[in-house]
């Protein structure tokens, strides 16, 4: 059985076709057909405004919900439903008007999701918008009736898969060539060496290897974004990926206070301790908020390291995919056996295919200028996405099913994980960045 039809036996909500299904079946093309439009308008230098979530109490917590700033999230919803009706329409058919009524209350949670990590409180504590809309998708199921007309929209591996794409075009190579000598040295040195030794010890722990594939991504690499790049390129089960993630953004937070501390303990220079903060916390706003306690020099060499890493998702996440595919998915049953040509293709998760895509075409093609001024615009349209992604995640989630996932040996794996990464990372900024 593949994994795609174990999903299926699994649950009552709607999954991904077999990879034998024709390509408009298939949500891997579907997740590339409905990401092209989007890089297509953006590469022309379509540039959409985002609506501003940004608030600090309860004086301004209304700003959100002004008439332009609805204007502009009704034009997001827009977008959001007509894309996802492109390419899901065919497979949908009469079902399309359950798919967009359910499909709006998944984008209204979403987007309250991102307002309340806006909260300048909630970002100074560097937790992001996909553990609020885990939690606001939970909260649905727990206390709200999930009719068929709203499972219909729960779509969770087809807005993962749109949003990875979208992730591409952000991912321009020539950045990391701005990086700088040290920085890349770091992240090629930090990135393996961490994430077989969380791997080696995710085994030793008995901890599955979908599960510990997404563990040493998250805590290797740059957390929840490698974490969803992982659970796409090996069409991982969606409740681990809400584990890692919620286990990535727990962690960072006590990491976030600790660390600046360290730093200054230990008399470090401010290149080492935002060499070291960049290379071992999770998260880019994390990274940020941690190296501005350091000082400006660790903000700088702390974001251009967590930036070298960052683009390393993509080459991540086309090694993690072939290497799934060529052991014959999380049961293994071709290991050790050689597959031909035509199974690893039929396995191979194609959307990794527009990922690299979308990586090249905006690291080479479209103009330097047009490139950077599209980054900010493509977070943004990439997380309306990953927001629906793991509101979905929630509401096919009980929180008792969450915690029992393998009986706390994966939380044991990532906190092992991350200790020998602060180790190895600290040793790795002494020698590259130390006078």
């Amino acid at each position: 059985m593949s994994a795609n039809n174990a999903a299926a036996s699994d649950s009552a909500y709607p999954t991904p076709g077999p990879s034998t299904a024709r390509w408009w079946q298939n949500e891997d093309w579907l997740a590339v057909l409905a990401a092209l439009p989007i890089l297509i308008a953006v590469a022309k230098g379509w540039s959409p405004k985002m609506p501003a979530l940004g608030w600090t109490g309860a004086a301004d917590a209304a700003k959100a919900f002004s008439a332009d700033n609805l204007a502009l999230s009704g034009v997001l919803l827009a977008l959001f439903l007509g894309i996802s009706v492109l390419a899901l329409g065919a497979s949908l058919g009469k079902r399309v008007v359950s798919f967009v009524g359910g499909a709006v209350v998944v984008f209204v949670l979403g987007w309250l999701s991102q307002w309340i990590a806006n909260h300048a409180g909630i970002k100074a504590w560097g937790l992001e918008y996909v553990v609020f809309a885990l939690g606001l998708g939970m909260l649905w199921s727990h206390t709200l009736p999930v009719p068929e007309w709203l499972r219909e929209a729960v779509r969770t591996e087809f807005f993962i898969k749109v949003g990875i794409v979208l992730l591409g075009a952000s991912i321009l190579l020539p950045e990391m060539m701005k990086a700088g000598l040290p920085g890349l040295i770091q992240a090629a040195l930090v990135i393996p060496v961490v994430w077989y030794a969380c791997f080696f010890l995710a085994r030793k722990l008995k901890v599955d290897d979908e599960f510990g594939v997404m563990l040493s991504t998250a805590v290797s690499i740059c957390g929840v974004s490698a974490a969803i790049a992982a659970c796409g390129a090996i069409q991982g089960d969606r409740k681990k990926l809400s584990y890692v993630t919620s286990i990535v953004l727990l962690c960072a937070v006590p990491m976030m206070i600790l660390m600046p501390w360290a730093i200054k303990s230990m008399g470090l220079s401010e290149a080492v301790g935002g060499a070291w903060i960049g290379g071992t916390l999770d998260t880019s706003g994390s990274v940020a908020a941690a190296t501005e306690q350091v000082g400006k020099d660790a903000t700088k060499i702390g974001v251009i390291v967590k930036l070298s890493q960052n683009v390393l998702i993509g080459v991540a996440a086309f090694l993690l995919s072939i290497w799934w595919t060529m052991r014959g998915g999380k049961d293994g049953a071709t290991k050790g056996q050689k597959p031909s040509v035509g199974v690893i293709w039929e396995r191979f998760p194609k959307f990794v295919i527009g990922f690299v895509i979308a990586s090249v075409v905006f690291s080479y093609f479209v103009p330097t200028a047009v490139a950077e001024a599209a980054s900010k615009p493509l977070k943004g349209l990439r997380e309306v996405w990953f927001a629906a992604a793991f509101v979905c995640i929630g509401l096919e989630t009980r929180l008792g099913e969450l915690f029992k996932l393998g009986g706390g040996r994966p939380a044991i794996a990532f906190l092992g994980g991350q200790v020998f990464n602060i180790a190895w990372t600290l040793i790795l900024a002494l020698w590259l960045f130390g006078k």
